[in-house]
């Protein structure tokens, strides 16, 4: 074979290697009770055997962009991951004052907002491509208190980790129902959440609850969100250094609890 034939082989082969190893997504339909949410999901479909997966939970705005970012993103590392829906299929408020009346709706109504999740981590659960006892629910802002609650609701998750997320617990007895570490990435100057932040710690100490929390400095609500601007004083905005070091230790985290082989 010359030389032009063995580098044609070698681009074929790579070529072919690279779509085979392409990620796939899709929108996922399923329900909670009667009610219709639309999830988006994505994949590895050259992995062939069931892998760890990851279950998003999104900010108040709903199911966005940037959860199908870093849905992408995790299923580039082998993860099947899901992006789930809690405010129903085609509800996404275009405004701050309809994303506060709907997280208002779920956070006043935990038992409601559980069920959601759960519905999500459900089909996860079924998948075939999903290694059932290596799911880690994950969420942003108030996709991050999601998180939380689905660890104090006892689901069986192999880790739970909220991004700069709500800390508050109307039913502090719950804490004891974790099955898993937890982590928690938080805003050193998120003042909204930080009133929460001892009465959180307390809990989880009082029920010797295997989790790391970790403050980053000077940033406030919302640093992993581009969306959010560049001006802390608002109380939220993105945090370039906090969004690339919370996501290194969310790996780190992965790789312990859930790690892809």
């Amino acid at each position: 074979m010359n030389i032009k034939a063995i580098i044609s082989s070698v681009i074929l082969m790579v070529a072919t290697t690279a779509a085979s190893a392409a990620i796939k997504t899709e929108n996922v339909e399923y329900k909670e009770g009667k009610t219709v949410l639309e999830g988006y999901m994505a994949y590895d479909d050259s992995v062939k055997t069931p892998r760890p997966a990851v279950l998003i939970v999104h900010q108040w705005m709903g199911l966005s962009e940037n959860e199908k970012m870093r849905a992408q993103m995790l299923a580039e590392k082998g993860y099947v991951v899901l992006a789930a829906d809690i405010y129903g299929k085609g509800i996404r408020p275009t405004t701050m004052e309809e994303a506060g009346k709907l997280a208002g709706q779920y956070k006043g109504d935990r038992k409601l907002f559980r069920a959601r999740e759960m519905a999500a981590f459900n089909v996860l659960k079924k998948n075939k491509m999903v290694d059932a006892k290596k799911i880690v629910v994950i969420g942003y802002c108030f996709g991050g208190t999601g998180a939380l609650e689905m660890g104090r609701a006892g689901a069986p998750a192999a880790g739970f980790v909220s991004f700069h997320g709500a800390l508050s617990n109307p039913t502090p007895a719950d804490a004891k129902n974790f099955k898993a570490p937890v982590l928690v990435l938080h805003g050193a100057l998120d003042n909204g959440v930080n009133p929460e932040v001892m009465p959180f710690l307390k809990e989880m100490d009082a029920n010797k609850i295997d989790y790391q929390f970790i403050s980053y400095s000077g940033a406030v609500h919302a640093f992993t969100q581009k969306e959010a601007g560049n001006d802390p004083s608002k109380g939220a905005a993105y945090n370039e250094k906090a969004d690339k070091r919370s996501w290194e230790v969310f790996m780190n985290f992965l790789n312990e609890v859930a790690p892809v082989k």
